[in-house]
């Protein structure tokens, strides 16, 4: 089964997004854990987180995937900004064991002209200050198109953070197929061999999630805009060849394409449609 989803709002709930997932044929999907380019989170409801967990569980749904908000900075220059981020984080953690062994997804940061070793060295800390041995989130590094100073623009870089913390095992990545063509690795042409490559550099055993995106933007752009299926550089057949390759058909699949409901129900629609059962 292709386990596939977008991103939803949680302005209306929890067990809502599930049931916005279902009326898409949606069996997984992303939220935000709270405002996107703020700070602030809603209290959780219990009885609602419960009633979440209720109908996933009622309808086989794959492993949802919580998203950082975009303001965390985790290697920034400023001291204050790197310790919101902690804070933040640790929060979100926290009040992810309402909804217990699901995915936690966050963009490493900018170093901000501080070099990339230095970034590093900050995720690295961040992480080895917000993991706990007790939770059961498996927390996943986003790969980056490597726009401006970002870190985890290749392979390397996300592989030396993994290898710095401590508790490796509570970590993961999330492969953005618009993030990855953007940043040069050639999914459209050489797709066994960009996954040849992270197998090589990371592990493919540390790959529990896609973005599934189509790229505005040409191969190697470093831009980051995303497009939807089928009608951008990466385009149909590749996407295609993504969802049905033998290393990767079997991980949960989210969209970020610039879409309401009833465009990611046809998204969805279509790739269903073409994965070989």
């Amino acid at each position: 089964m292709l386990n596939i989803g977008c991103h939803l709002s949680v302005s209306k709930g929890y067990k809502s997004m599930g049931e916005d997932a279902l009326s898409i044929g949606a069996n997984t999907f992303q939220f935000f854990t709270r405002n996107p380019r703020g700070s602030k989170a809603k209290d959780i409801d219990p009885i609602d987180a419960e009633a979440l967990l209720k109908l996933t569980k009622e309808n086989n749904f794959a492993k949802i995937l919580a998203h950082a908000p975009y303001t965390l900075n985790a290697c920034s220059a400023d001291e204050h900004t790197r310790e919101f981020t902690i804070e933040v984080i640790s929060d979100d953690l926290d009040r992810m064991e309402y909804f217990p062994n699901n995915f936690y997804n966050f963009h490493p940061g900018n170093h901000v002209k501080q070099g990339t070793k230095i970034g590093i060295e900050y995720i690295i800390h961040m992480l080895n200050t917000v993991l706990k041995p007790d939770q059961t989130t498996t927390v996943l590094l986003e790969t980056m198109s490597g726009k401006g100073t970002e870190v985890g623009r290749n392979f390397y870089e996300l592989k030396e953070i993994l290898d710095g913390v401590h508790l490796s095992n509570k970590l993961g990545v999330c492969l953005d197929t618009c993030h990855v063509y953007d940043a040069g690795y050639d999914i459209v042409n050489n797709l066994d061999g960009v996954i040849d490559e992270f197998d090589k550099i990371i592990g493919l055993d540390k790959l529990y999630a896609i973005h599934l995106n189509d790229s505005k933007n040409p191969f190697e752009s470093h831009k980051d805009r995303h497009e939807t299926i089928g009608e951008g550089f990466i385009g149909k057949e590749a996407i295609f060849k993504i969802i049905n390759h033998p290393k990767l058909r079997h991980l949960p699949f989210f969209l970020e394409t610039p879409n309401e409901l009833p465009g990611h129900a046809e998204e969805i629609r279509i790739l269903r449609e073409a994965y070989t059962e």
